[in-house]
């Protein structure tokens, strides 16, 4: 970020005005010759500024001087004057809602179905007007599942799949096909009360975590997953997007079962075409998809069981890494580092931060099933961070290791620099609750307008938002609530 600082002087009269990126500017006088300290309604906490001698000039002094994500106090100082700007500290506290208390997906979303400029939520089969989110409509028939079962909703979407302008809803239901359990998307009646339109997507879409982006390059979104044991995507027809879509294999028959776990995409490669990932490797996309030709597999050096497959480039060396679940029905939170061998082959390796023993993890932190992932700068610092959770009772009160432990959400902080950690990286825990938990999805994006990005989860103990809450604190505060690496 650049700080810009300006002075001005002129018959007495000292300004100075502080612009920092797109903060808001700041301009204060001193007349008295007196040293000063005032607020700024920014990243910048404190301004002193002091003059021995003030003599007219009619031109001003202008610095541009780079700040470092890291570093908290620049001073600047030329001729007679002098400025000292300490950035603020503020801690990062979540106001968490519980929309209802029902089962009835493990998927919840976000978007503005109502066009009133306001990110309103949806979970199961209502939608949650925002920004109060108190009132909720139902745009399908409501069915309350049992906790200890599964539900007809693993994952939701939102698009506006027939270009009316309107956000539409997309529902993964059960994994491969089940009666009553299909995967269909909703068309919004633009304002209309009552159940909007039902229209099936793909009669069997396979896999625990199916992804919704764009891969192929066509500036639209596909939902990506496998079908009868081949990777591959599906897109809605642009002649008629209530038809049901037509699938496009990008691998062999992998034997894949329909609850496989382990999926994502991004640009493993470096030349700008997002790749296929999933547990058995990645998959190079082709310059060209005409004839539909098969992607080219690389295999891991390692075995995967997650969820989400999140590709970023977390040690900021120019090449994407993978930040994933090792075992979503275990334990295990790990990011892949992306390296090449003495051929400039690309190859991955495996870099734990959260292990089953709080001992083997850095700040003590741990718990099971880590079903749900995803991404967002929860901070401002520019880095992306990832929103972790516990899936709640993943196969009921006594499948899976520790079933019944508190159903925590995390947001892990990324930080690059570090010493003592594998390519200077470290993943700092931040607790945002302990008794909601993710389903098979939990989702990161600004819900209440107000910048800064919040979460939403639907899983077997309702539907949870958790707002972003930020307050500006001393140095001593912050140090004090920072989470402590172990000894």
């Amino acid at each position: 970020m650049k700080l810009q600082v300006e002075i001005l002087v002129c018959v007495g009269l000292l300004g100075m005005s502080v612009l920092a990126n797109d903060w808001h500017s700041w301009r204060g006088s001193e007349t008295n010759g007196v040293s000063r300290e005032v607020d700024l309604p920014a990243d910048l906490e404190d301004v002193l500024w002091m003059k021995k001698d003030v003599s007219c000039r009619s031109t001003p002094i202008v610095l541009a001087q780079l700040i470092k994500p890291q570093q908290d106090v620049v001073t600047w100082a030329q001729g007679e004057f002098a400025l000292t700007a300490v950035k603020k500290h503020e801690l990062i506290s979540w106001n968490t809602r519980q929309l209802s208390s029902d089962f009835y997906g493990e998927g919840a979303f976000f978007g503005d179905f109502n066009q009133d400029g306001s990110v309103d939520v949806v979970s199961g089969p209502f939608w949650y007007q925002g920004p109060g989110f108190s009132k909720k409509h139902g745009y399908r028939p409501a069915k309350q599942y049992d906790p200890e079962g599964y539900s007809d909703n693993f994952l939701t979407f939102v698009h506006d799949f027939n270009s009316d302008g309107w956000d539409d809803i997309l529902i993964v239901g059960w994994p491969g096909y089940k009666e009553g359990h299909e995967h269909v998307w909703y068309e919004n009646p633009q304002g209309k009360e009552g159940a909007w339109s039902r229209h099936e997507v793909f009669q069997e879409v396979d896999n625990e975590s199916p992804a919704f982006g764009n891969l192929v390059g066509d500036e639209k979104p596909e939902l990506i997953f496998h079908y009868k044991g081949q990777l591959g995507w599906a897109a809605p027809d642009p002649e008629d997007p209530t038809r049901p879509w037509a699938f496009h294999p990008i691998s062999e028959d992998l034997k894949l079962t329909r609850y496989a776990h382990g999926l994502g995409f991004g640009d493993i490669n470096g030349d700008g075409r997002p790749d296929f990932v999933q547990s058995k490797g990645w998959w190079e996309q082709p310059e060209s998809l005409d004839g539909e030709p098969l992607w080219k597999h690389h295999t891991w050096p390692f075995e995967l069981d997650g969820a989400q497959m999140l590709v970023y480039d977390v040690d900021g060396d120019g090449d994407n890494d993978i930040v994933t679940a090792i075992a979503s029905h275990k334990y295990g939170i790990a990011w892949l580092e992306h390296t090449k061998n003495d051929k400039g082959a690309i190859e991955f390796k495996m870099h734990r931060f959260i292990n089953e023993k709080p001992e083997e993890n850095r700040y003590g932190v741990k718990f099971s099933q880590p079903h749900a992932l995803d991404a967002a700068d929860m901070n401002g610092d520019g880095l992306t961070d990832f929103v972790v959770g516990k899936r709640f009772w993943a196969h009921g009160p006594k499948g899976d290791p520790e079933p019944n432990a508190a159903a925590v959400t995390y947001w892990f902080e990324l930080k690059r620099g570090v010493k003592g950690v594998p390519g200077g990286v470290d993943f700092v825990p931040h607790l945002i609750h302990d008794d909601s938990g993710v389903g098979t999805q939990v989702a990161a994006g600004d819900l209440n307008g107000d910048g800064l990005p919040d979460v939403i989860s639907g899983n077997k103990k309702g539907t949870h938002i958790h707002l972003q809450v930020r307050e500006k604190v001393s140095e001593q505060e912050w140090q004090a609530a920072q989470p402590k690496v172990l000894n």
